[in-house]
């Protein structure tokens, strides 16, 4: 079995934008090192929104050296970038962009949502680069909630939807650069299952509602997450209560991690650039005319 090396608790709440209440439950300042290749993990809401004209959110900024996920739990949003993607995901949706060698982008509630209101409640998820593809080009991949496989547990424990990696025999649709596992799961109250983690594998087990015990002693609650180390494979997850989990597990990539901001990279010589790069307009620009 594997072990916990420790459980956390998010940081306090914080606004990007106007539209994102965060709580960042780790970074790549912090314990993102030791859970590579994840380098961050923002948890938004859950927040009510009063009907508005003008729909919130955050506008352009760039990004470089790394991924975004985004799942929505509540609400919907809209993206547009500089590649010329963009679109509407709603509650089971995913969207996966690769930043890649640069990207300028900018999320706003949709105006669906903004003209209705109603309840916000997402995570994004940081997912580092290796060197030798830092500089890829940037994409997009809208990954749909009926396009991933929702895998039910044994003896009615509840169920696993398969963003990204595999489960069993299952395999999830996002494209990745490294082997990692990206599992969204619904646990039942008074249930137990075997997490079928591999060894020499990062894992951080991030419960967004509920409570969950793992292993033999270990309690985690909600806006909490607990590490697991890289030795050992599986782990016991037990849920006191109807309990929202995302897993993430991954190999690590063994290179250094250089951030500043929005751009995460292997040097400081590669921020600097990234920095020139975004003054003299080599990220593109987002066309607002389509």
């Amino acid at each position: 079995m594997k072990s916990i090396l420790g459980t956390y608790s998010a940081a306090p709440s914080h606004w990007v934008g106007n539209g994102f209440p965060v709580r960042t439950m780790f970074s790549y300042q912090t314990l993102g090192r030791s859970l590579s290749p994840f380098l961050m993990l923002d948890y938004a809401g859950p927040a009510e929104f009063a009907p508005s004209q003008s729909p919130r959110g955050v506008g352009q900024h760039p990004h470089r050296g790394f991924e975004t996920v985004t799942i929505v739990y509540q609400g919907e949003l809209e993206h547009r970038d500089s590649t010329g993607a963009g679109g509407s995901i709603g509650p089971g949706d995913v969207q996966w962009m690769t930043a890649g060698g640069g990207i300028l982008h900018e999320e706003f509630h949709s105006k669906a949502f903004a003209r209705d209101g109603g309840t916000l409640e997402m995570v994004q998820l940081w997912v580092n680069l290796p060197q030798r593809h830092k500089m890829t080009a940037p994409a997009y991949q809208t990954i749909l909630n009926n396009d991933i496989p929702a895998i039910p547990l044994p003896e009615g424990a509840g169920l696993v939807r398969l963003i990204a990696g595999k489960f069993g025999e299952h395999k999830g649709p996002a494209s990745t650069f490294t082997e990692l596992d990206v599992w969204d799961m619904r646990l039942a109250a008074g249930t137990q299952t075997l997490l079928p983690l591999n060894a020499g594998r990062t894992a951080a087990i991030v419960v967004l509602r509920g409570t969950v015990r793992l292993g033999n002693s270990s309690i985690v609650r909600a806006g909490q997450w607990a590490m697991a180390g890289l030795n050992g494979i599986d782990l016991l997850i037990e849920s006191d209560s109807d309990s929202v989990v995302l897993v993430l597990s991954g190999e690590p990539i063994d290179e250094p991690i250089v951030g500043h901001g929005p751009f995460v990279m292997s040097s400081e010589d590669e921020i600097r650039q990234a920095m020139l790069d975004l003054r003299s307009g080599t990220f593109g620009q987002i066309d607002h005319a389509s």
